[in-house]
């Protein structure tokens, strides 16, 4: 006979799989007018991940309900069309930092929550509190083009209150605030947990990673010219509105 958790797992997976391949509704109300597609970083997840876990297990579950919330919280403009979250409970919580709520993320957008610092700025390599929605994801997809892939490392305990960790990764192929690619791998590793409800709707997400990991390899190269480093954002733009979110397969 299955355990309680193990009956949770199965729901989880149920549900995660069908927001990844089933789609939604004809009523939700997409960012860019259509679902995204993920071709060019289901390419990047596929040759460079480290793990691949069995169909139906925790990690695999855990893994797609954090890419199927990143990609509603990228794509989706309405909370009320999210089904990830709790959207009267839901918190994100970054290194320890004041939690924010669903309706402030989507107006943040996901890398700049994910981000934000209390350093004083002169110390910031990025700047989140300047940046709106839309040239958060411009800097990061025309950085890294073919997208920034997510996998599940390793997962402690299991639901409702689940820890894990995790790995973020991608090519460093086009310009990033005027530096100049370096076209190696950025990558960084982190630890979250994450608590669900009994609808297995996230309520409070909880990340905790180092900036430094990333920018590290971001601002590696010294500054180019501004008319090379535009005319470069352009092409690399058109490219980057093609591709998924940042954690999704």
């Amino acid at each position: 006979m299955a355990t309680a958790e193990e009956a949770l797992i199965k729901k989880s997976a149920d549900i995660y799989r069908s927001i990844l391949h089933d789609g939604t509704d004809n009523t939700t109300q997409w960012r860019h007018g259509a679902p995204p597609t993920f071709d060019s970083v289901n390419q990047l997840f596929e040759e460079g991940r480290t793990k691949e876990w069995p169909k139906g297990s925790l990690e695999e579950v855990v893994q797609n309900a954090i890419k199927s919330w990143d990609m509603e919280i990228s794509h989706k403009i309405r909370l009320q069309d999210f089904k990830t979250i709790n959207p009267d409970k839901f918190k994100l919580i970054v290194n320890g930092r004041k939690g924010l709520s669903g309706e402030e993320i989507l107006e943040l957008g996901s890398y700049n929550a994910l981000l934000k610092s209390s350093l004083p700025k002169e110390f910031q390599c990025y700047k989140a509190d300047e940046e709106t929605f839309e040239s958060s994801h411009d800097a990061f997809l025309s950085a890294l083009p073919r997208g920034f892939a997510w996998e599940v490392l390793s997962v402690y305990s299991g639901p409702p209150v689940i820890s894990f960790k995790f790995r973020h990764w991608g090519f460093f192929e086009g310009p990033f605030k005027g530096h100049a690619p370096t076209g190696e791998k950025v990558e960084f590793l982190g630890l979250g947990v994450l608590q669900v409800d009994e609808s297995l709707r996230a309520e409070e997400v909880e990340i905790y990673y180092d900036p430094a990991e990333l920018f590290g390899g971001l601002l590696k190269e010294p500054l180019i010219s501004p008319s090379q480093s535009e005319s470069e954002d352009n092409t690399v733009n058109v490219a980057a509105a093609a591709h998924g979110c940042p954690f999704s397969k």
